[in-house]
């Protein structure tokens, strides 16, 4: 910016440049997009140049090379952040534009789909087939396991399994509950109220008990009955619950004095919906990874 100044090269406001974003898994966070306020817009004026292109394109996101926190990934349909949960972050979309959000194209090449079909011999694999594959491969254990060491120091190399499809059904599947998981079903936990409080939905800081079966949601609220299960999807360091209650909190930046406050005064709901509705995504994602194929050896 100091640069720019220099040059005098000015930032404007445009209501397009208002986004919405994935700053944290699991977690939006309004963004303004331009090329000069931003740290780095890296190749997102190119996978999401428009609000539009956001109803169409998703973008795979992994933990880039040289990570320190543990592999993760994550598919969004709106711009992520560098460090999403994961160091690093490389993301592969399955559209990319011109930055007027004409000339869409394919980001898997024809040479890939014509592999992948002749390796199945199954003319009927779409290139969305692949890229929901990808998703479903890079979600399995034995994978994230046999290739610990490869994944800190390379990108993710995708194997052929034997069972392309239920790798495809599976992928798709995640993708589903990733992309939309505001509107999953909320998880039917005990909402325990102090009746001596008043009726209130906002959170300053949420806090685990030392079991971490139930939510300290306010002084009004707790929330009881959260499975263990719920912990075991992870992404990089945290569990998708751990990120949630995390980030949705009231935060001041120090010399600005600037408040973060998560609550909206519209859906006041919103936090204790989001809450419910990212433990049914865990408990599914668990059971979706589950039900995954084993990779041969070898593979």
């Amino acid at each position: 910016m100091k640069t720019a100044l220099k040059k005098g090269i000015l930032a404007t406001f445009s209501d397009e440049k208002l986004r919405m974003s994935l700053y944290r898994p699991f977690t939006r966070s309004f963004l303004f997009f331009d090329r000069l306020m931003n740290n780095g817009t890296f190749l997102f004026p190119y996978i999401f140049p428009t609000q539009e292109t956001e109803s169409e394109n998703l973008v795979l996101s992994v933990a880039g090379t040289g990570h320190r926190t543990g592999f993760g990934c994550l598919v969004s349909n709106v711009i992520p952040g560098v460090d999403l949960g994961y160091e690093k972050a490389q993301c592969f979309p399955f559209y990319i534009y011109d930055e007027d959000g004409t000339n869409r194209r394919e980001n898997i090449t024809d040479w890939a789909l014509q592999n992948f079909r002749a390796h199945y011999t199954d003319d009927t694999i779409t290139k969305w087939d692949i890229f929901h594959y990808t998703y479903g491969i890079l979600h399995h254990p034995d994978y994230r396991e046999r290739y610990a060491a490869d994944l800190k120091r390379d990108l993710p190399h995708i194997p052929y399994a034997d069972d392309f499809w239920a790798f495809a059904r599976a992928g798709a599947q995640l993708a589903e509950l990733h992309v939309n998981y505001e509107t999953q079903p909320q998880y039917p936990l005990t909402f325990v109220e102090d009746a001596t409080k008043q009726l209130d939905f906002r959170v300053e800081r949420m806090k685990f008990s030392k079991d971490k079966t139930r939510l300290l949601y306010n002084d009004f609220l707790t929330l009881e009955g959260i499975p263990s299960a719920a912990f075991a999807y992870r992404l990089g360091p945290y569990s998708a619950l751990e990120w949630v209650v995390n980030q949705y909190r009231v935060k001041s930046e120090r010399r600005s004095g600037i408040v973060n406050n998560p609550n909206d005064a519209e859906v006041p709901r919103y936090i204790v919906g989001l809450v419910g509705s990212v433990i049914t995504v865990s408990l599914e994602t668990v059971e979706i990874i589950e039900g995954l194929p084993a990779l041969p050896h070898g593979t």
